[in-house]
């Protein structure tokens, strides 16, 4: 059971605080109990210092002119050494890769393609074309593993239809 509040709350507002007075204190009971403590710090390092220095000049880049293009080496072909047996097998290889892939894109000739057999399509047409480029630099290997992917994505594609 709850009992009563022994104030009512209508005659609360008229109840005042008393205000505790600050008591006077003497001079001695003001001072610091602590003695003052200095801190021998060194100086502080001085700011850095900002040299001024010229901007770069610009120069114009050297133009290209068609004698310069030509008289650049092309740049060099890295390719794993393979022999005579390893190359014609690869090349072999690759004509099939090619001959399927091939007929895989003839049989979707005229048909409609959604956007993702148009996407494998021109995938297909990407690696037949960098293989045999791959083939007139007589990097054997290259256009067989380009070839393959060709074949693959052509397989693929003609699942899809």
């Amino acid at each position: 059971m709850r009992s009563r509040p022994k104030i009512l709350w209508r005659t609360a507002v008229l109840v005042r605080p008393n205000v505790p007075v600050p008591a006077t204190h003497s001079e001695e009971e003001n001072a610091d109990p602590l003695p003052e403590l200095r801190m021998d710090l060194p100086p502080p390092p001085p700011p850095l210092s900002v040299r001024n220095i010229p901007p770069r000049p610009r120069v114009a880049a050297p133009s290209q002119t068609a004698d310069d293009t030509e008289t650049k080496p092309e740049a060099p072909l890295i390719a794993p050494q393979v022999t005579d047996a390893e190359a014609s097998a690869a090349k072999q290889q690759m004509n099939f890769s090619l001959s399927v892939a091939e007929k895989n894109l003839a049989r979707i000739k005229g048909r409609t393609l959604n956007p993702v057999q148009t996407d494998l399509a021109s995938k297909v047409r990407g690696f037949i074309s960098d293989a045999r480029g791959a083939a007139r630099a007589s990097d054997w290997t290259r256009a067989r593993d380009l070839a393959r992917k060709a074949q693959v994505l052509s397989e693929e594609l003609a699942h899809l239809l």
